[in-house]
């Protein structure tokens, strides 16, 4: 396991415990991020169930380039649009392993501006 693999999962685990202890009932947004794609959903941890999701891979955004902070910026955008469509607005960040900057940060902002509260 390489020196990056264990800092991703010492983040995670960190990340995990403190969504799991502050949540309060609330919806989690999690975010996973390959090399070329970026895919968030709400998720009710109560039920086990994804309440919405939504991807770079989304017909709706017609992308060109999705690996890039724009293509985030959409994601969580729409993300944001889906959630509240449902009559979500409140819900816990939850970023994984992944560190709060780029793309990640891109996709927050954007699901904060669209009315999401966290």
């Amino acid at each position: 396991m390489s020196r990056f693999d264990e800092k991703f999962k010492r983040r995670a685990e960190r990340v995990h415990y403190q969504v799991r202890h502050q949540s309060k009932g609330r919806p989690r947004l999690s975010v996973f991020r390959s090399q070329r794609h970026i895919y968030a959903q709400v998720i009710d941890d109560v039920k086990a169930i994804t309440l919405c999701s939504a991807s770079t891979k989304d017909k709706s955004l017609a992308l060109e380039k999705t690996s890039t902070v724009q293509a985030a910026e959409r994601v969580g955008a729409l993300i944001a649009e889906r959630a509240r469509a449902i009559g979500i607005d409140k819900i816990v960040f939850d970023r994984g392993g992944y560190q709060y900057h780029g793309k990640i940060k891109a996709l927050a902002e954007a699901a904060r501006q669209g009315g999401l509260l966290f």
